[in-house]
C-alpha cells in the first residue's frame, strides 16, 4: 500500500496529535511507502526513515500554529505521489481531497481526533448552536469518507447514528503509549510528605486546564499538603497562573524531552487529567506508563483508560474531583502504582498500527457502493 497522511493545524505543542501521527506512521513505513503533508513556515521536501515528508508553505492561524489553506496544493501532491488511500485528521479545509479521492478510486480516511461537538461547546460555551453546527459538518463528512476512525465509544457516539444513515464504516481504533520511553522510575523521596500531583496538556480552553487547577485548588483550601506541576503551554496561561494565585501550583511550560517529562510524571503520586471532552487522553495513558495512577471526569474518552484499580474519576467539578484524589492517594502506593502500569501496557502501538493496517487495506479497494453514497 501506499498511504498519506495529512495533517493539518499543527504547531510546537500539537501534543498528542502530532504524538499518534509520528508512532502511526514509522509503523506504516516499516511495510508500505508512506507520505507526510504538514503545513510549515516554508516549501520542503525530504526523505525519511518513516517516508517521504511533504512540507507546504502554510499561514500562522495563532498560538504558533499553522494551517494549510488551499487544498489544491495538497492535491498536486497527491498527483505527484500516487498513494492508494489518504489518511486526514482535518475536517474543515482539506474537505476537497476526499471528492479527488473518490474520482481517481483512492480510499479515504478520517482519524476522529475530536469530538467536534463538546470541543466547540468548551471553546465557545454556547451548548446548543455548536452542536447543531458540529451535527450538520458531521453529516457532509460521513458522505465525504469511505470510512471513519474513531478512538473511544464516547467519540463513536458522535458519528453512530449518522454514520449508519449513510452507510459509511467506523471502526474504534484506541491510540497507544510508548512503553519504552514512558516508564516507572524509582522514587527519589520519602513517603508521606506532600502530595504531589502533575498535569500535562495544552493549556487551552477546551482542554479544560482550569478544572485541574480549581482541583489543586480546593485540595488547598482543604488543609492538603500538596504539590502541583503543570506542563504544557497555551493561551490560557496567564488566566491560570492568576488562578493559581500564591497555592503551590508550579507552570513548567512545555518540554520537548519526553524522557524529561516522563521523569517528572513518574515523581508524581497522581496525574490529573480530569478534561470531561477528551476524545482519547494519550497524556493519561502516558502517565499510567510511569506507574503514575490518574483521576479524570467520569465522562469523555479519557474515562475510558482508566480502570478501578489504576485510578479514579468523578463529575468534572472540583470538589468532586478533590474528593476523588483523596480516595485514590489513600490506596497503597505500590499496588496503585503497579497497577497503573498494567493498565497502559494493554494499549501498545503495535496494536494500533496493526488495526489502522486494516482500515487501509479495507478502503484501497472502493466498496461498490462508493457511487451511491457519493450521490
Amino acid at each position: 500500500m501506499r498511504i498519506a497522511q495529512l495533517a493539518n493545524f499543527v504547531g510546537p505543542t500539537s501534543g498528542g496529535m502530532k504524538t499518534a501521527l509520528t508512532a502511526l506512521g514509522a509503523g506504516y513505513a516499516e511495510e508500505h511507502d508512506r507520505l507526510l503533508v504538514v503545513p510549515g513556515p516554508v516549501d520542503f521536501r525530504e526523505s525519511t526513515p518513516a517516508g517521504e515528508v511533504v512540507q507546504l508553505r502554510a499561514p500562522r492561524v495563532g498560538g504558533g500554529y499553522r494551517l494549510i489553506v488551499e487544498p489544491w496544493r495538497v492535491i498536486d501532491v497527491l498527483e505527484e505521489w500516487g498513494p492508494t488511500s489518504v489518511e486526514l485528521s482535518d475536517k474543515f479545509t482539506l474537505l476537497p481531497v476526499t471528492r479527488w479521492a473518490r474520482r481517481n478510486r483512492v480510499g479515504s480516511v478520517l482519524f476522529s481526533h475530536e469530538r467536534l461537538d463538546d470541543q466547540m461547546s468548551l471553546r465557545t460555551g454556547l451548548e446548543t448552536t455548536t452542536k447543531v453546527s458540529a451535527g450538520l459538518l458531521n453529516r457532509i463528512l460521513v458522505r465525504a469518507f469511505d470510512t471513519v476512525v474513531v478512538t473511544s465509544l464516547y467519540a463513536r457516539s458522535e458519528f453512530q447514528a449518522l454514520a449508519d444513515s449513510a452507510g459509511c464504516p467506523m471502526t474504534r481504533v484506541p491510540l497507544g503509549v510508548d512503553l519504552a520511553t514512558f516508564t516507572p522510575q524509582p522514587m527519589d523521596r520519602p513517603a508521606g510528605d506532600v502530595l504531589r500531583l502533575v498535569h500535562v496538556g495544552r493549556l487551552s480552553r477546551e482542554k479544560s486546564p482550569q478544572l485541574a487547577i480549581e482541583t489543586a485548588l480546593a485540595l488547598h483550601r482543604r488543609g492538603v499538603l500538596l504539590r502541583l506541576d503543570v506542563y504544557g503551554q497555551g493561551p490560557q496561561r496567564a488566566e491560570l497562573e492568576q488562578l493559581a494565585a500564591d497555592a503551590p501550583i508550579h507552570f513548567h511550560g512545555h518540554l520537548t524531552e519526553r524522557a524529561e517529562l516522563c521523569r517528572r510524571i513518574a515523581a508524581a503520586d497522581l496525574a490529573l487529567s480530569v478534561c470531561p471532552g477528551e476524545t482519547f487522553g494519550l497524556a493519561v495513558l502516558e502517565a499510567l506508563a510511569c506507574g503514575t495512577p490518574v483521576v479524570t471526569a467520569d465522562r469523555g474518552g479519557a474515562r475510558e483508560l482508566v480502570d478501578d484499580a489504576s485510578g479514579a474519576w468523578a463529575p468534572p467539578e472540583p470538589e468532586q474531583l478533590a474528593d476523588a484524589v483523596l480516595r485514590l492517594a489513600a490506596r497503597p502506593v505500590l499496588r496503585r502504582r503497579a497497577a497503573a502500569r498494567a493498565r497502559a501496557e494493554q494499549f501498545p502501538w503495535r496494536r494500533t498500527i496493526d488495526s489502522m493496517l486494516d482500515v487501509h487495506a479495507s478502503v484501497t479497494t472502493p466498496l461498490p457502493d462508493l457511487v451511491a453514497r457519493s450521490g
